[in-house]
């Protein structure tokens, strides 16, 4: 991986990329190098960019993002994926860490978790946290696990 990491952004809310591009822009040594709007294009972007790092929303057009991060594992099998999405399900988290991913992040947390979520995943480790944690508490600590594959 470069000095600098590199961020591909995919959600097809415009609103949602602008926002996580000025949170990232923010952090020296992290540089957005692409946006997508629909699963096509961030599998075209992705190929042709290589980032170190995509972010990736679950429900988009076109393609949605557990197929996306399938597809991307054959095709950009250096770049990792970090899901931010809106799904707060364990059993969603599952697929999604299934498909590939190596974080997984619900949008209502990603204030508190995102910016520690890509410095976890674009160091090849896996990432998880969601609002609604088995202890019923939403402030509940994010899970962070090393290289080894586990069961969840």
């Amino acid at each position: 991986m470069s000095a600098t990491t590199r961020i591909l952004l995919v959600d097809d809310h415009p609103i949602v990329r602008e926002g996580l591009r000025t949170v990232l822009q923010r952090r020296a040594g992290w540089e957005v190098i692409g946006e997508a709007s629909n699963g096509i294009e961030a599998l075209e972007q992705a190929e042709r960019l290589q980032p170190d790092v995509m972010v990736l929303d679950i429900t988009m057009p076109r393609l949605n993002g557990l197929e996306v991060c399938r597809l991307a594992r054959q095709k950009t099998p250096a770049t990792e994926i970090l899901f931010v999405t809106q799904h707060d399900s364990p059993q969603m988290m599952k697929e999604a860490l299934n498909a590939g991913a190596k974080g997984y992040v619900v949008k209502s947390n990603a204030a508190r978790d995102l910016v520690r979520a890509i410095e976890v995943v674009s160091q090849h480790q896996t990432f998880t946290a969601m609002a609604r944690a088995e202890s019923g508490s939403p402030d509940a600590a994010p899970l962070v696990r090393g290289n080894r594959k586990e069961q969840l």
